[in-house]
């Protein structure tokens, strides 16, 4: 869209307009709550990074109205299973989960981005595009915002929704506690014929890393894995080496449709608010693709803090959802070490044992439950 002019005085300036950004925006806009929605690129998100909606967000996003048009675009799975090479080591379910969402939703980001701000178009509201934050400032009475072409806008608040390297974070001085990990991830959506089918999510453990398959709407797969040095821009030839090394025999792939590589961080914001300065999503955590929980959580702190706002209990927010991220941020580094163990005695272990804990219903269930993030409500 283009540019539109930026009104003086808002009660909340959301920088930041990904899945967290739009999910706040709209919580607000439903609530009656005024704010203004900033975000520095010209467009949203065309390619589809995140791709998996748990069953808590999806509640999440009923109360929202955005759910039922984001599940016609997506792909209903409700079974994870976990193997080593062809060996099948624990099958999960999702049905039978305690919620109306009993499974696990495919579908790229920029379709949950599309409904979201399709959802948020409906209340009213509208992001302000190209409008990137240059200098933040706060003070007793409210926060200034200045953007890169000089106009300021003036907010009681401002929550940043704006990533991994937050300019909100920043301003605040808050710290970003926690380390990365030493392997690069390499990211694809190919075409191809995959033996175990697209009814399930694979998480396919080696030695030289974790392969992720997951099905997506259209015909496509999500391939995510980790490999001491990604290439940029990875080709069909070197996707079908991957998983020819690592699940042998089951795959042959035949293009990819988009590919990207990157560095993955465990880290968790000191803290999620410094005075009229608020953190959601990436900007307050960040953690391993394991599981796919990074743009669920994101989506619940929206929520949360969405309603926090309308309630005028601002100062519940950091302690209901600061907890959340802290768990998932080890159980997602747990889910990654667990998968990437090379030793042989270790690997051997973990093979023996999984398969045994994954005959236990209490075990399968309490694994999906947390992967739903059910226990997150």
């Amino acid at each position: 869209m283009t540019a539109r002019t930026l009104p003086a005085t808002t009660r909340v300036a959301i920088v930041g307009a990904g899945p967290t950004g739009l999910a706040l925006a709209v919580t607000l806009a439903r609530a009656g709550v005024d704010f203004v929605l900033l975000d520095k690129l010209a467009e949203g998100a065309n390619t589809s990074r995140a791709a998996v909606v748990h069953a808590r967000t999806l509640e999440v996003l009923d109360d929202l109205g955005a759910s039922a048009p984001l599940r016609e675009r997506g792909l209903v799975v409700d079974r994870f299973t976990v193997r080593d090479g062809r060996r099948t080591l624990a099958r999960l379910s999702f049905a039978g989960l305690p919620t109306p969402h009993p499974y696990t939703l495919l579908v790229p980001q920029s379709e949950t981005e599309e409904v979201l701000l399709a959802r948020l178009r409906e209340l009213g509201g509208e992001v302000h595009r190209p409008c990137e934050v240059a200098a933040v400032e706060q003070d007793a009475d409210g926060v200034t915002l200045t953007t890169a072409t000089g106009e300021t806008l003036r907010a009681r608040y401002a929550v940043g929704a704006d990533g991994m390297r937050s300019a909100i974070r920043e301003a605040a001085g808050i710290g970003f506690t926690g380390s990365s990990y030493g392997q690069s991830f390499v990211l694809a959506d190919v075409t191809m014929d995959w033996r175990p089918g697209r009814d399930e999510v694979s998480l396919n453990f080696h030695a030289d890393g974790l392969v992720v398959v997951a099905p997506l709407p259209h015909g496509r797969y999500r391939i995510v894995a980790i490999v001491d040095e990604a290439p940029a821009a990875p080709d069909a030839a070197y996707v079908q080496a991957l998983l020819e090394a690592r699940a042998p025999g089951q795959a042959r792939v035949t293009g990819v449709v988009w590919g990207s590589r990157f560095r993955v961080h465990h880290r968790v914001a000191d803290a999620y608010r410094a005075g009229r300065l608020l953190l959601a999503g990436d900007a307050a955590h960040v953690h391993s693709p394991a599981g796919g929980q990074g743009m669920n959580t994101g989506i619940q702190d929206a929520y949360a803090l969405g309603r926090a706002f309308a309630e005028d209990r601002l100062d519940t927010y950091e302690a209901r959802r600061r907890p959340v991220a802290r768990r998932v941020v080890a159980f997602t580094d747990r889910m990654t070490r667990v998968a990437t163990v090379r030793s042989a005695p270790a690997r051997a272990l973990r093979n023996t044992v999984l398969p045994l804990l994954g005959r236990l219903p209490a075990f399968r269930r309490n694994l999906a439950t947390e992967l739903a993030e059910l226990d997150y409500r």
